[in-house]
């Protein structure tokens, strides 16, 4: 696990979160905001996936 990942999963609470409060309070901002820490931390992950497979081909 890369810290890729790390980042990405963090990035996607926070904005789960963000999200969630923003709904609840009806700050169309908030939740905005949390929509895209959650994209930005699908594209972590994504981002971290890929470096993992590089890493693997190099190996073998």
């Amino acid at each position: 696990m890369s810290d890729q990942h790390v980042k990405g999963a963090v990035n996607t609470v926070k904005g789960t979160v963000n999200e969630g409060v923003g709904k609840l309070t009806g700050d169309k901002k908030l939740e905005t905001k949390g929509k895209v820490q959650k994209v930005q931390g699908k594209t972590q992950d994504g981002l971290g996936d890929v470096k993992d497979a590089v890493r693997k081909a190099g190996r073998d």
